[in-house]
């Protein structure tokens, strides 16, 4: 048991570490091609834009909100700045999953506002090039799959590229003020 938690330990810190290298890149290295943070909700991997990522922390319960929505888990106090959670399995209707030693907060910037997204786990920073990403998908107008950028492909793996902005800001969300 030990073990499995040291290297999930090992994991966070080395995704903290790319993050930090990432962030520290310039903005014409990042116009060319795309880093992205990759993630696991259940069997699926998904990417978000490694400049949105501020760190990784281990899931701790976060104090509930009375009235909020199920994906909005609460919030927790991070060095004196109350975060509000949500658990990207709920929000974007996957099976509910178990919080073990894999799961994870990813902590975002958006729009000026600290968010945190629960995940089951995080893989490791990519870089991708523009041919290796694919439009998304079109579908039909009862899946609102506006947060989706794109899908990329790296060896036999896909990933469903998200506009994380676009989805902690949306309305039904309540976190952030909608745009003017």
């Amino acid at each position: 048991m030990d073990m499995i938690t040291d290297a999930a330990e090992v994991a966070r810190h080395e995704a903290n570490r790319a993050i930090a290298a990432a962030g520290s890149r310039v903005a014409a290295t990042q116009a060319a091609h795309g880093e992205y943070l990759t993630f696991r909700l259940g069997a699926e991997e998904y990417g978000i834009d490694i400049l949105r990522v501020q760190e990784i922390r281990s899931y701790e319960q976060p104090t509930r909100i009375a009235n909020a929505p199920s994906f909005l888990k609460g919030v927790v106090n991070l060095r004196g700045v109350i975060v509000p959670i949500v658990d990207l399995r709920l929000k974007l209707g996957c099976d509910s999953a178990e919080y073990n030693h894999f799961t994870v907060v990813i902590v975002l910037n958006v729009r000026g506002r600290v968010v945190g997204a629960v995940v089951d786990s995080v893989s490791d920073v990519l870089e991708l090039s523009g041919d290796a990403i694919r439009p998304a998908p079109q579908l039909n107008a009862t899946i609102d799959a506006s947060f989706i950028t794109g899908i990329g492909s790296v060896a036999d793996r896909m990933l469903i590229l998200m506009d994380i902005e676009a989805l902690m800001g949306s309305s039904d969300m309540g976190l952030m003020d909608s745009l003017v």
